[in-house]
């Protein structure tokens, strides 16, 4: 008898078992999805941005307009860090998660199209 309830305790504990192991899967699986959706999403947005030929002029305008505030009417940093290396520090895909993510707190993420985001890099590279 004992050799029943042990065997009804070991099929009750695998079937326990193995419903954790598909939930877990299942949650890995959606995140996992959900990752690679978005990640899918940035590389395309990046792309697009990368093959725009910005304007300084433009870029200088935006810069004034949201930068300022932080990074100085100059770029020469107040609460933001000076920006006048910073093609040299970062790549232009680095500065464009950084601008659109708001990676480094207390930096708040955009919202800006391609056509911009060219510009305010073309305007970063010309403060070497």
């Amino acid at each position: 008898m004992s050799t029943s309830s042990s065997t009804a305790v070991e099929k009750n504990f695998k079937r326990e078992f193995l419903k954790i192991v598909f939930v877990v899967f299942g949650v890995l699986l959606i995140c996992f999805s959900i990752f690679f959706l978005n990640h899918r999403e940035n590389n395309k947005y990046i792309i697009e941005t990368l093959e725009i030929n910005g304007s300084a002029k433009e870029g200088d305008a935006l810069f004034k307009i949201n930068c300022v505030g932080c990074h100085g009417i100059t770029a020469r940093g107040l609460v933001g860090p000076d920006l006048h290396s910073i093609t040299q520090r970062l790549n232009d895909k680095e500065i464009i998660k950084q601008v659109t993510g708001g990676l480094t707190p207390p930096m708040p993420s955009f919202e800006i199209d391609p056509v911009n985001m060219s510009n305010l890099l073309k305007y970063l590279h010309s403060l070497e």
